[in-house]
């Protein structure tokens, strides 16, 4: 199982999608993710979260809050997915790893084609802030 965190990234009234590029697995190849990334031996979500924000997106984020922890299960691995509420200000568009970004409202984020992980988070998003 792999250890990942995601940021669900709130600038003002909107939340920061990021699209990845090509991967070798067709079915996380160009889709929209909220970015974060994989937790290293003896580093803690937050940490890791943090760390993999900043390399992504040279952003600094405030963490507001733990929100889910899911697991997932694809055809060639299986991810336990640690998730947060966050927000920022200071997001200039620019992308390091992803190829493409949206900001969009939660009541629009179920519109993009998601990885299958970050479903479920969409789903209580809309829940949680009821739009």
């Amino acid at each position: 199982m792999i250890e990942v965190t995601a940021a669900i990234i709130f600038i003002e009234n909107k939340v920061l999608c990021l699209k990845r590029g090509h991967s070798k697995y067709s079915y996380i190849s160009n889709k929209y993710e909220f970015p974060g990334g994989k937790i290293k031996v003896n580093e803690t979500p937050v940490n890791a979260l943090i760390r993999e924000i900043k390399e992504e997106l040279n952003i600094e984020i405030k963490i507001e809050e733990k929100f889910k922890t899911i697991t997932h299960d694809y055809p060639d691995f299986k991810v336990k997915l640690h998730s947060y509420i966050c927000r920022t200000n200071k997001f200039n568009g620019n992308l390091y790893e992803h190829s493409d970004f949206k900001l969009l409202k939660i009541k629009d984020l179920k519109y993009l084609d998601w990885l299958e992980a970050d479903i479920p988070l969409i789903d209580s998003l809309t829940l949680k802030y009821n739009e």
